[in-house]
Formats: structure tokens, sequence, C-alpha cells
């Protein structure tokens, strides 16, 4: 294997250092992202062990659950070690196991972003992302809740998920954009033009769904190259990711210990030039 390496952490909006490879902690509620998990404790344990292991920055949102997530982060991690940086989200209803309805309007957002801090037990969030911009809501509504919240305190940065380039540019005009969360992987780069702006202007980006389970070609020249380097196939897709762009960040969840301890032994996945050159080549 060669000596290609990459860095190993970014700086979230200038000042807050991350390690690259983080958590997700969408997959500790119930089935269906909907209602407590099959297993409290162990939920409980992942996330006390990916703190264990280094994680310092985790990946949430009220609608997990909904607020299941949130509870649970708190309940395992409060009071948090310093330098833990929390990402929450606003922005989705929920009706019902994988029903996710959007809601932009700024009365949603405040009672989403009060719940958030009440439930995680902050007085501010470090990253609170809009889950969706809300099409039956004016931009600049939910924009400027986003900016007040803000200005008082209640939101240290602000990012963006499943956003175009010229949607990141005109929430520009109202708050600084420092994250963008949208689908993104080494078998599904619709999101390259965002990746590339995202690099350019110094944002960080949280690719989710890292491994596209549709892409039949993609996913046997992965399991290829993770059959070589005797790794297993997630693990060289999370690598192929911290290689190509020095923002991404990444957020692979679970809700076993055991899958987590994987997920986060991808750090000492190095992928040589063989490898990289396989990957770069899959079809979009």
């Amino acid at each position: 294997m060669s000596n290609a390496t990459y860095e190993k952490t970014f700086a979230i909006g200038g000042d807050l250092k991350v390690n690259r490879l983080g958590y997700g902690a969408m997959r500790i509620t119930g089935k269906g992202i909907w209602g407590p998990p099959k297993d409290h404790d162990e939920s409980i344990r992942v996330l006390r062990r990916a703190v264990e292991l280094g994680v310092d920055f985790i990946d949430t949102a009220d609608s997990y659950g909904p607020n299941v997530s949130e509870e649970l982060i708190a309940e395992a991690l409060h009071p948090y070690k310093a330098g833990l940086v929390i990402a929450t989200k606003g922005g989705l209803t929920r009706t019902g196991p994988d029903v996710w309805p959007v809601n932009g309007h700024p009365d949603h957002l405040k009672t989403a972003l009060e719940g958030s801090l009440k439930r995680l037990k902050l007085d501010q969030i470090p990253l609170y992302q809009l889950h969706r911009i809300d099409p039956n809501v004016p931009f600049e509504q939910t924009m400027g809740f986003l900016q007040k919240a803000q200005e008082e305190g209640l939101i240290k940065h602000i990012g963006l998920s499943e956003v175009s380039v010229e949607e990141i540019k005109k929430a520009e005009t109202f708050v600084k954009i420092v994250s963008v969360q949208n689908k993104y992987s080494v078998d599904n780069r619709t999101w390259e033009p965002v990746l590339k702006y995202c690099e350019a202007t110094g944002k960080a980006f949280i690719p989710w769904f890292p491994l596209n389970a549709g892409n039949v070609e993609g996913l046997a020249k992965i399991q290829q190259v993770a059959d070589r380097l005797k790794v297993t196939a997630h693990q060289v897709a999370l690598s192929w990711l911290l290689h190509h762009s020095p923002n991404i960040l990444l957020i692979p969840g679970t809700s076993s210990v055991k899958h987590l301890e994987e997920n986060l032994a991808t750090a000492q996945v190095i992928l040589d030039a063989e490898a990289l050159k396989t990957l770069d080549a899959i079809s979009q």
C-alpha cells in the first residue's frame, strides 16, 4: 500500500475543529426512525463508545424519533466532553414511520429549535442545519428566522441539507453557511458540483447514504477493492470519501457497538493508487 494520506480534521465555520470521522445518530431510534430503539442500553453504549474512540462530531435532528435521538444523546453524554460538537437539524415533521413532511415555517422552526436546545441540554446549538427547504414557505421567512436565532445566540453556525449551489448562494444573502449535508457517495456523485463549491468556499460537506446500494456495478468494484485490501466494502466507501475531498465530514450511523467500531476503523484504511484509480472511475 502507498503512503497516501489525508487531513484527519476539519474546522467547521473556521473554529469548530473536529475529527472528520464522526457519528450520525439517526439509527439509534426505532424502526422507520420512529419511536424508541429496540435496545435502549445498546444505543447508550454506542454513543459513549463513539466518544471514547475519538468522535467529537455527532449529527442528529429533532425529527429522528422524533425527539428520541436528541434525548438519548443527552442521556448518554451530558455533561458533554470539552470539544464535542453536536449538530442538529430542523425543518421536517413526522406523522409516522418513514414519513417526513417538510415544514420550514418560522413558527415550526422556533418550536423545533427550542425543543432541541431543551432535549440536548444546550444553551446554544454549535451547528444548526435546515433539514430541507420548504417550497411552500417564502425562503426569506425561513432564513430570516435562522438569522434572528443566530443573532440571539441560540445558534452558533448554520448549515443546509439537500441543496444546490444556487440555493446555497441565495441563503448566503441572509447568513453565512458553513456546512452542506447532501446525499453523496463514491457510486452516486450527483451533487459533485455542490461538493466542489463547498471545497472552494471552505464549507464542510457532510454526505449521507455513503454507499449507494442501488449501483450494482459500482458495488462490485468497491467489493473488488475491499477484497484485495482485506477490509469491508463499507470501509472502502467511507475511506474513499475521506481521500476524495478534505472538507468531507463523515457521519456513518449504526445502533451496534460492533458496527460502530468497524466504521471508525476506517481511519486506519489507506487506499493505494490502484484502489483510488478503480474507485474514481466508478460511473456516476
